[in-house]
């Protein structure tokens, strides 16, 4: 398939607040398991780790596609957080910083890899970095065999609405916009740049979208689906 054939970004709901994943995450998937939200997933802190296995089988059981999202960057922590994603049978690993051995172990276990591009740092993530510079990396990374790009734009310290459209205009691959999507102006940029993917988690939970949590993620579903 063409990866810029899809017909409108996908909303990647994320059980997470301030870049951790919330204590009652299962409980809000429970409340909104029959959304019109394919994906699904949050981030390897500070969930024990039998109720995150315990979680994905869930959304697993009901046919969502799951993501996990590593907010960490060095090697060891990135390696681990993959090898988390295979414990949990997890499709598709967000975050870290790009390694060959973490793209070597997804490849290995069948997940699909889309780490991090340009200068991350901090929890939450604050992005730094050149649009050329990022865009050549991601060149790279797919290159490497990452499957994706995840670009935290609206963490960016620069023009993040101009970052977003340069990138997933240059890359021919999947890419998420992950971080900070808290308004209807910056779901109509996100709609303007056409990523594959895009991440709520936060806004959700400080009720951005107006409504219950289910009442958002299908409010932003036929938003972008309009």
């Amino acid at each position: 398939m063409n990866i810029k054939s899809h017909i409108h970004p996908q909303l990647i709901v994320m059980l997470t607040w301030h870049d951790f994943t919330v204590d009652n995450a299962k409980q809000v998937f429970e409340q909104c398991k029959h959304s019109k939200a394919q994906y699904w997933g949050f981030k390897e802190h500070p969930l024990p780790f039998e109720q995150m296995k315990e979680l994905y089988s869930s959304m697993k059981q009901c046919g969502k596609t799951t993501l996990l999202e590593v907010v960490a960057y060095s090697e060891r922590e990135g390696l681990e957080g993959a090898k988390m994603a295979a414990a949990c049978q997890c499709d598709i690993l967000m975050g870290t910083k790009f390694y060959d051995s973490i793209n070597d172990y997804c490849r290995d276990h069948g997940i699909k890899y889309m780490p991090f591009v340009g200068n991350v740092q901090g929890r939450p993530s604050v992005l730094k970095g050149t649009v050329q510079g990022m865009i050549a990396q991601a060149q790279d990374y797919i290159a490497r065999g990452a499957y994706g790009i995840d670009l935290l734009g609206y963490r960016y310290a620069g023009d993040a609405a101009a970052l977003n459209k340069a990138l997933v205009a240059a890359i021919n691959a999947p890419v998420c916009l992950a971080g900070s999507i808290d308004s209807y102006q910056r779901l109509d940029e996100v709609l303007d740049a056409n990523p594959w993917a895009f991440t709520i988690g936060s806004a959700f939970f400080e009720n951005k979208f107006d409504g219950t949590f289910l009442e958002q993620v299908n409010k932003v579903c036929d938003y972008m689906s309009k």
